[in-house]
This record gives C-alpha cells, sequence and structure tokens, in this order.
C-alpha cells in the first residue's frame, strides 16, 4: 500500500502521548473483561475525523488457548470489534451523537491482510467518511502490527436505544 492510501502512518504516532488509557476508555465505552479491546487511544483530531487506538495483545487472552491450538491468531471478528470500540470513543469524545451508545451497524470491504499474535501491539486508526447526526457514522479502518497493514475496511456505527 502507497504511503498516500494510509490514514496515517503509524509510525508517527507517539505511544507516549497516551489521550485515553483504559480507565478514560471507560467513560465512554461500556464495553469490560473480554471484550475489551483497547488500551489506549494515542491520536485524535477531531477536525481531520481522524483517530487511533491501540491493544496490547495478551499471552492469556481468551481466545488465545483455542484460535487456534499451538498457533494463536487473533480472530478477525476482534479486529472488527477494535474499530468498533475505536469510533464509538471518537463519537463520545467529539459528542456527535449526545447521549446515545453506538453500536455495530455494518461492515464493508473488510480484508485481513495479516496474522496477530499474542505479544503483538494492533493500532487501529480510523477516519470519519460519513455522519449523519442522530442516524449513522461511517469510518474507513486500517489496523497495524507496526507499519504492517493487517486489516483494513468501513465500519458503521449506529445509535443504540436507551434501553436494550
Amino acid at each position: 500500500m502507497a504511503r498516500e492510501d494510509l490514514i496515517l502512518d503509524p509510525a508517527s504516532i507517539d505511544f507516549d502521548n497516551v489521550i485515553a488509557d483504559v480507565e478514560g476508555i471507560r467513560k465512554s465505552n461500556p464495553q469490560r473483561y473480554e471484550m475489551e479491546q483497547l488500551s489506549g487511544i494515542v491520536y485524535d483530531d477531531g477536525e481531520a475525523g481522524i483517530c487511533a487506538g491501540y491493544l496490547d495483545i495478551a499471552e492469556d487472552a481468551f481466545w488465545v488457548r483455542g484460535h487456534m491450538p499451538g498457533m494463536p491468531l487473533m480472530p478477525g471478528v476482534l479486529m472488527c470489534e477494535m474499530a468498533a470500540q475505536v469510533s464509538t470513543w471518537y463519537v463520545v469524545r467529539h459528542d456527535l451523537m449526545p447521549g446515545k451508545r453506538m453500536g455495530f451497524g455494518g461492515l464493508d470491504e473488510v480484508k485481513f491482510r495479516g496474522i496477530v499474535r499474542p505479544g503483538d501491539r494492533l493500532v487501529c486508526i480510523l477516519k470519519k467518511t460519513r455522519f449523519r447526526p442522530g442516524r449513522m457514522l461511517v469510518c474507513n479502518f486500517q489496523s497495524f502490527v507496526g507499519t504492517t497493514m493487517v486489516a483494513e475496511g468501513v465500519i458503521r456505527g449506529i445509535p443504540l436505544p436507551d434501553e436494550i
């Protein structure tokens, strides 16, 4: 992939400048325990609509034992969940849907281009491409281990009802 096709060059991210740690993320994201797929937010440009978060993949993550025995690989669906959690944090941080929780609305054009293993740091960068207040957020996302792209796609977020 050419550098100009990157939302943000992952090599340019300053991981010493954590904007939100796990506790900060929990203020906007409802996921807990095994479903928390973010360790920190390290880039946020509300004007450009770009945000980046990371997950340090634990050696004992809940999926390691079973996906796949002898060769643990992070499930692609969890990479997509991570993109959803970055987008939720972004929506709450910028008050794009006041009083609403975000939920998965869909995925398009998702491609997995590499593998993610325990011990890796997975970085997810997203860019807001379409927004309809109170109705929908659409973002392109790219995920990396180091500077190697391992996943990309389009994620759609929709507001969830107050009571589920």
